[in-house]
């Protein structure tokens, strides 16, 4: 069976379609990112103003990172009240963000099985509609054609 140029026209919409979605996901998935990625800088910051054992930023971004992933090393850890109540806020934060990406990441894998599958469908759906097609085409010229057992 020889391919249709609305049919070629059709596969090349649904590959750039497919393409757009592909990167309204990652561009999505980068947002996210950037956006863990400052509020982990913040909460470094925060640590590094409230903890005492935060001497530099860079141990307050690593308390921060220790605690929002909840891996706790133990070679720096909150010793004041309120870096112990911020840290608190810190994992709920950590828990949200992983929960966020996790999410948009198979949204992602889920988006593209429906693509695929939506795709399938239509396929499907053209087939049988161009088998309907020939097949009426097909009693149309046998009507048409003269009877001759008519009376």
């Amino acid at each position: 069976m020889e391919v249709q140029p609305q049919a070629q026209h059709s596969k090349s919409a649904e590959a750039r379609d497919a393409r757009r979605a592909n990167w309204a996901i990652l561009k999505n998935l980068a947002w996210q990112l950037i956006a863990a990625g400052a509020l982990l800088f913040g909460c470094g910051f925060v640590y590094w103003w409230i903890e005492p054992q935060a001497a530099t930023l860079a141990d307050g971004l690593w308390l921060a990172f220790v605690t929002a992933s909840t891996v706790g090393f133990g070679d720096v850890v909150p010793s004041t009240s309120a870096s112990r109540l911020f840290s608190v806020v810190v994992v709920l934060l950590g828990f949200a963000v992983l929960s966020l990406v996790t999410a948009a990441i198979a949204a992602a894998l889920v988006g593209t099985q429906e693509r695929r599958i939506e795709r399938e469908i239509l396929r499907d759906m053209h087939q049988q509609l161009r088998r309907l097609h020939e097949e009426l085409a097909g009693l149309r010229n046998e009507l048409r054609r003269p009877r001759d057992n008519l009376p």
